[in-house]
């Protein structure tokens, strides 16, 4: 989930709010010319980004090793499009992934690494995740017309709305929707850095196949099964925060490179079966947990102006992070039998802990 601004979109932002729009009227009048209408759109910025997840992991897909251990690992390779923009009032951010995973990681009908529902062998495909994420911010400077939410590092504080869906053709056949609503406390690093924090509310609803009626025989709707598959979350709360600032200590000539983070803090939304209580999967269900999903760090090379100049700033970058995320969709990865765990071992597929790098365009 990748909350951060673009570069170029934050010192644009930057030199719009230090410049500010001159008026007609503070001109000398031998001066004085008709002044363009402000575009709607301030910035527009978008990227593509092709990049790999050494260490992926997928809650409840994982193989057993010789010597009787869980392997949860999978490598992902990950297609995405980005587009950041500001306009008169906020800013919005919407991001679109593809990530393709290795056969630790099946395609349906797999149940799980090499076994079909039947406990048949079968060699199924990786499986494949779209993913959608966006983000949406109201100013309190720009919409009440001040600079009175300005004071010290703080730069702004805004509304901020958003959504997350994603889709899997796994077994479980996830379909999660998410909403979140709340503020943003927009923070300013040296630099022409930023850190924002986002305290939210969150509301997520989903799908489960391994909660269908008639899968496990055939059960009561609404009791022990869901007639539709479909897992609806209690509505719980979220803090987001993501960061960004140039190594603007480093010599002239060593300029080109850029650290960049976030986390993301989700609450306990209810039974992992929710709107069933301990009675899903064969009464193996438990209480979720915090979700920490987070890129703590981002370590970002300008290729492009390394290569080209200051005038080709961040149109191609390089980049290396290191990925951590535990509780992985809120699934408690010390319980979640037959999931997170087996026999009270570990699966070591509900935690994931990964190199993450990739080359990201601008176009």
């Amino acid at each position: 989930m990748l909350f951060r601004k673009t570069v170029f979109a934050t010192a644009a932002l930057a030199a719009l709010a230090s410049a500010g729009v001159a008026r007609a009227a503070d001109l000398p009048v031998k001066a004085a010319k008709p002044v363009k209408d402000t575009p709607f759109f301030l910035v527009i910025d978008d990227r593509v980004t092709f990049s790999y997840i050494f260490s992926g992991t997928d809650p409840g897909a994982f193989s057993v090793n010789p010597n009787g251990t869980f392997n949860g690992k999978t490598p992902k390779q990950v297609y995405s499009f980005t587009h950041f923009d500001i306009w008169g009032y906020g800013t919005n951010f919407f991001t679109i992934s593809m990530f393709k995973s290795g056969h630790n990681d099946p395609a349906s009908p797999c149940v799980n690494a090499g076994v079909l529902m039947s406990g048949a062998p079968a060699d199924c495909a990786g499986a494949t995740e779209i993913y959608g994420l966006f983000r949406s911010t109201f100013g309190w400077n720009e919409i009440f017309g001040t600079k009175a939410f300005s004071m010290g590092p703080l730069h702004n504080i805004s509304f901020e709305i958003g959504a997350d869906a994603n889709s899997e053709n796994t077994f479980l056949a996830p379909a999660k929707r998410d909403f979140v609503a709340g503020l943003q406390f927009a923070f300013d690093l040296p630099y022409k850095g930023y850190i924002n924090v986002a305290p939210l509310a969150y509301k997520e609803i989903n799908h489960n196949a391994f909660d269908q009626c008639g899968l496990f025989g055939p059960g009561v709707p609404g009791v022990t099964c869901l007639s539709d598959g479909n897992t609806n979350y209690k509505t719980t709360w979220a803090v987001e925060i993501n960061y960004y600032m140039d190594l603007g200590f480093l010599p002239e000539n060593m300029q080109y490179f850029s650290v960049s983070g976030r986390a993301g803090w989700y609450g306990p939304k209810g039974d992992q079966n929710s709107p069933l209580v301990g009675t899903g999967v064969g009464s193996n269900s438990t209480a979720t947990k915090t979700e920490l999903n987070s890129e703590p760090i981002r370590l970002t090379f300008d290729a492009s102006k390394a290569a080209w100049g200051a005038k080709y700033t961040h149109f191609v970058d390089l980049w290396v992070a290191y990925r951590y995320w535990q509780n992985k969709f809120g699934l408690d990865h010390n319980a979640a039998p037959g999931v997170c765990t087996v026999n009270g071992v570990s699966t070591n597929s509900c935690t994931e802990s990964s190199l993450y790098a990739g080359v990201t365009v601008k176009f």
